[in-house]
């Protein structure tokens, strides 16, 4: 019978009693049906055949952390070596999220295994929150480093006392050519040694992968010239040279390596700023006879006792009691849902109230069911390939051409074997791409420090590139436009003083948002609320009540009302139509009859309007993304700003339409739930703002730790003068090569004089880099 139930055309869930049809087609809800026919499939320019990235079937799905990633020439070799083990079917790599899914068959190669199977090459597999596995992984960066230094700064002291002098005509200490000359040349080749091959062996990783997957990259030019001078000099040093050009070698690995480390090391230090971020994911499960057990432990039928306050282990049915239930982690929406017995619950889920005995589907749950969502399409997209990347595929051979030339030239015009090598090694090193390799790392590092000067986040660096002028923003709505709180934002009659009297005694979100506005006299009118006891407290599905100065009071839902047999008058009556415009309206009444209306909605930001007003000044087109109905979501549709609303839509609707916007233009997604994060995923750029889920931030690019709505031009300034920062940065390293090239072809450049042009450039680039990219105005 499962078969046989219709699928959602927009986002895939099964189409049950909420389902919607129209013209053939089935939709899950009214939200899902808005999204496909306002967008509609002509809106999507992407390629379509997403089939092929399906797992296979009878497969089992696994996302592993894959260190060591940096370009689309490692995730082309990561697949290939990991589809070429036995058991696994297929697999796809994200260097961007350093993540790769892999679909095996768990009958050939158990879950355990694939790190081991994936791992190779120096890339290190590891399970997707092995921290002691990336822990190990950053260890390993800074050693190659430390190392580096120390036996570069050994080769360098050698140089800098005994060679250099030399080469400005000036008299060794002594003799080169003795035995104390081959002490020194024999110090240096080893310690050159050690920082070519230890520390830079992530470099000849790179350029090895990059050859492998027919793509050249960065690395494969820094090799080339590195190489080079190593190789030059090497034989050089047999044949009883002292022109050796080892502290070229030197200096390229270690700048290079510098370089991408502290861009890695700033990144690292914005993303420890999101350890405080809530986790909604429960590890263990208490049985109803009172035992606790791992939740992997739980079976179909399993029952399970959740109290209040507790989240629940995992989806299932309520078989006892009754509760109000706070689902926003996969709803996104604020006001909880009361629970009976029969009621489904989702896994992740707060009981507000009562306790509840839940007995497990034995399903997926829906938090399971967005994170894998959230994965698929984290790993689905490889990483975009680095602007420095995509020039080197046309750098590379052009060097090698240029360079091949001069030495064929020298060779045929008579000027000798060595004159014609030393010619085109210098036209190697001058065209080594430290400045080009530099231009990229040092603009994102500055970008992602400042973005935490501002308390911004930035958690996939390839945002500044793959990022043009956003031009559609789209705003979830609970967290987001709104804080994600209850309060009581309008009153019909002097009832707060007995409700917050009644309302004290319960736990639910609608009762503290009534408790709270006790603190506000606004919400009574001005009048001074007086705190009063209640007695006789009990707790309904649909409110509570109590006795208040004897009399007995009644406070909740319209319904509450009617089935008690208690007077709702006309006046009573439209003070509860006129609260559903902007919430919902919880009566209040005592002695048999409803004295008045307390309005609870979700808190508004307060500078929301401005935000979405900027926003759309700025020439961008504001979308509003909410799971609410009616009348909730029609006020923000009533917002001039406002071009789209799209309202009733379920989290799995939500990355696809966002999918369907990208087709209109580049899109952003602000958002704070798990329910946000595939739409965040799948968004050009996404924000996700700190007061939300780690799943969310995990899947957004950017986060605002402060929770400000207002830093979101910030993110947009920030990734804008990025960009042009790299782009600034590479125009000065394709200058230097352009000046620099011409004077080594026609041999007015000497390998040493060369290198010390390329070391100018590098520090040029670092400097620019280090200027601030905004104004002081938005520090946090």
């Amino acid at each position: 019978m499962k078969d046989e139930t219709p699928q959602c055309e927009l986002c895939d869930l099964p189409a049950l009693e909420t389902r919607v049809e129209d013209d053939g087609n089935v939709f899950c809800c009214r939200g899902c049906k808005e999204v496909y026919y306002t967008l509609g499939e002509a809106a999507l320019e992407e390629d379509d055949g997403g089939g092929e990235d399906e797992p296979p079937e009878d497969c089992e799905t696994a996302y592993l952390h894959v260190s060591g990633m940096h370009c689309t020439a490692c995730e082309i070799f990561v697949e290939g070596a990991a589809s070429s083990h036995e058991g696994i079917e297929a697999a796809k790599a994200s260097y961007a999220t350093e993540t790769v899914r892999v679909d095996y068959d768990n009958d050939a190669v158990e879950e355990d295994e694939l790190p081991d199977a994936v791992s190779g090459a120096g890339y290190k597999a590891s399970h997707k929150y092995d921290e002691e596995a990336r822990r190990e992984a950053r260890n390993e960066s800074i050693g190659r480093l430390l190392v580096g230094g120390f036996f570069g700064m050994m080769a360098l002291i050698w140089y800098v006392f005994f060679l250099y002098p030399t080469y400005f005509g000036y008299a060794p200490l002594f003799s080169l050519s003795g035995v104390e000359g081959y002490f020194l040349f024999a110090n240096i080749f080893v310690a050159t040694t050690v920082v070519f091959f230890y520390t830079g062996a992530p470099i000849l990783r790179g350029a090895y992968v990059s050859l492998r997957a027919r793509q050249p990259n960065m690395d494969l030019l820094v090799v080339l010239a590195a190489f080079s001078a190593y190789a030059y000099s090497t034989v050089a040093l047999v044949y009883g040279r002292t022109d050796l050009y080892y502290d070229v070698t030197v200096a390229v690995i270690l700048v290079v390596s510098v370089g991408g480390y502290y861009e890695r090391r700033m990144k690292r230090r914005a993303l420890g700023s999101l350890a405080g971020i809530t986790e909604v994911r429960v590890d263990e499960a208490r049985r109803e006879d009172g035992t606790t057990v791992s939740v992997d432990e739980i079976g179909e039928g399993d029952r399970l006792l959740v109290r209040s306050g507790e989240r629940v282990p995992v989806d299932g049915f309520v078989v006892e009691g009754s509760a109000a239930v706070d689902e926003s982690v996969v709803t996104g929406e604020a006001e909880p849902e009361t629970k009976t017995e029969g009621d489904y619950v989702v896994g992740g889920s707060v009981i507000a109230d009562d306790a509840v005995i839940v007995e497990a589907s034995g399903e997926e749950g829906a938090l399971d069911r967005l994170t894998n969502l959230l994965w698929d399409l984290q790993s689905a997209e490889g990483g975009v390939q680095r602007l420095a990347d995509r020039l080197a595929t046309v750098f590379v051979p052009f060097v090698l051409v240029v360079s091949s030339a001069v030495l064929v030239y020298f060779l045929v015009s008579g000027a000798g074997v060595e004159a014609a090598v030393l010619s085109a090694l210098t036209v190697l090193i001058v065209s080594c791409p430290c400045a080009l390799g530099l231009a990229t790392p040092l603009a994102v590092a500055s970008g992602v420090r400042e973005a935490v000067s501002r308390k911004i986040v930035v958690s996939d660096d390839t945002v500044f590139e793959r990022v043009r002028d956003v031009q559609t923003v789209v705003f979830d709505k609970t967290g987001t436009l709104t804080t994600g709180s209850l309060e009581v934002v309008d009153s019909y009659g002097d009832v707060l003083d007995r409700a917050v009297a009644v309302e004290r005694l319960s736990s639910h979100p609608v009762a503290e948002a009534v408790v709270r506005a006790s603190d506000d006299p606004v919400a009574d009118g001005g009048a001074e609320t007086v705190q009063t006891d209640a007695t006789d407290f009990v707790e309904h599905a649909k409110g509570v009540e109590g006795t208040v100065d004897g009399d007995r009071v009644l406070v909740g839902d319209r319904s509450l009302f009617e089935s008690e047999g208690w007077t709702v008058s006309e006046d009573v009556e439209d003070a509860v139509e006129r609260a559903k415009g902007r919430g919902r309206g919880i009566v209040v009444g005592w002695s048999g009859e409803a004295r008045g209306v307390l309005t609870v909605a979700e808190k508004e930001r307060e500078d929301w309007r401005e935000v979405v007003e900027a926003v759309s000044e700025a020439g961008k087109r504001v979308v509003v993304l909410t799971g609410d109905q009616g009348e909730t979501a029609r006020r923000f549709r009533e917002t001039e700003p406002v071009d789209r609303v799209f309202e009733g839509v379920p989290p799995e609707a939500k990355a696809e339409t966002v999918r369907r916007l990208r087709g209109e233009g580049s899109t952003a997604m602000v958002g704070d739930g798990t329910n946000d994060a595939p739409a965040l995923a799948e968004a050009d750029l996404g924000v996700a703002m700190g007061g939300g889920t780690a799943l969310a931030s995990d899947a957004a690019d950017v986060t605002v730790l402060d929770d400000d709505l207002s830093k979101l031009e910030t993110v947009l300034r920030l990734s804008n003068a990025t960009r042009r920062r790299t782009y600034r940065n590479i125009g000065w390293a394709f200058f230097y090569n352009a000046v620099a090239i011409p004077l080594a072809v026609t041999t007015l450049l000497n390998p040493l004089l060369a290198a010390l042009a390329m070391a100018t450039s590098s520090l040029l680039v670092t400097v620019n880099s280090s200027r601030p990219l905004l104004g002081d105005e938005g520090r946090g």
